[in-house]
């Protein structure tokens, strides 16, 4: 639950939504100005790479796209979003992360249904990027097309988090912030948002999927994630029902990459991990992410990232 203080903050109607409700009363229309596109620049300060404003209540937002990445917490209540089509029931303690390709529109709320939109400019990202290292997650995939203005193939990323405790925070933590920020908490935000990605990284389970395909590749994503050490694609096929053939076409079709590079992917990230963090040695690392050869470990670990596993602990 959010915390009282926060939610007092938010709950009071501003003048915009008086005016709407004092419309809805008389029984008149909301006078609306459609935008088919939402600038960063309308509603930044400069010099702001991230801001929060909160949803206005009793009006509907008719479909637009923005120039920035824009995350909507539920606070209290819900809200429906149609993005690209597709219809996102967003409840209280969720996230929405919405591409800023995204075709967006909003239904129209009432008065406890209280939502906080983070305006936020996608060179912001590039340092919480950084905190993500370089498996590839979807949550990370979806946060480099941010990045760098690619089009993804769904466009949002819903994720259902209201049991989450530690996410919870880091979210109410980054709008006290914001609330209050001024240009010099900019790394202290990041930092946040960083924190606040690699916990939903985490989460890849609370992820709602809009189509079959999405939430096949989500699965298998997970699997590798949680199994990595013994995975293999004839388990997976099993697992998931379908045969060694079409989850290949399919993974290499959607990643780019075939099953066995997201293996060595995420074997490689987590010995870059165990390399910083522990004593233990190369070998019992190599061991510990799933390769019993050591010799076979130095190979991939040199050729990934062009220096050998002992250099980068002595260097890192």
């Amino acid at each position: 639950m959010i915390n009282p203080e926060l939610l007092s903050l938010l709950s009071p109607l501003s003048q915009e939504e008086s005016e709407a409700l004092d419309c809805i009363r008389r029984g008149q229309s909301i006078p609306s100005i459609p935008k088919p596109v939402i600038k960063a620049s309308e509603l930044l300060e400069q010099g702001k790479h991230i801001d929060i404003v909160p949803h206005v209540r009793f009006k509907e937002s008719p479909p637009h796209i923005h120039d920035y990445v824009e995350v909507v917490y539920m606070c209290r209540g819900k809200t429906t979003h149609i993005v690209n089509g597709n219809t996102v029931l967003l409840k209280n303690g969720e996230l929405l992360f919405l591409h800023q390709s995204s075709e967006h529109s909003v239904l129209m709320t009432g008065e406890e249904d209280i939502a906080i939109n983070f305006i936020i400019l996608p060179s912001f990202f590039v340092g919480p990027l950084k905190m993500l290292g370089y498996e590839n997650t979807p949550l990370r995939s979806f946060i480099i097309n941010c990045l760098y203005g690619e089009i993804p193939s769904v466009g949002y990323m819903h994720f259902r988090v209201a049991d989450a405790p530690i996410i919870q925070n880091l979210v109410e933590n980054l709008i006290w912030s914001l609330k209050t920020e001024t240009l010099s908490r900019r790394t202290s935000n990041e930092y946040t948002m960083g924190l606040l990605l690699l916990n939903l990284i985490d989460c890849t389970d609370k992820l709602s999927h809009s189509t079959q395909t999405e939430e096949l590749i989500f699965s298998i994503l997970d699997y590798i994630e949680r199994n990595y050490k013994t995975s293999s694609l004839s388990e997976l096929s099993k697992s998931l029902g379908y045969s060694r053939s079409y989850l290949s076409h399919e993974i290499k079709s959607k990643t780019g990459k075939s099953f066995i590079e997201l293996v060595h992917e995420k074997r490689l990230a987590q010995a870059q991990f165990l390399l910083k963090n522990t004593k233990l040695a190369i070998s019992q690392i190599a061991d510990q992410v799933g390769y019993c050869n050591s010799s076979y470990f130095y190979r991939l670990f040199q050729k990934e990232f062009g220096f050998s596993p002992l250099k980068y602990r002595n260097t890192r």
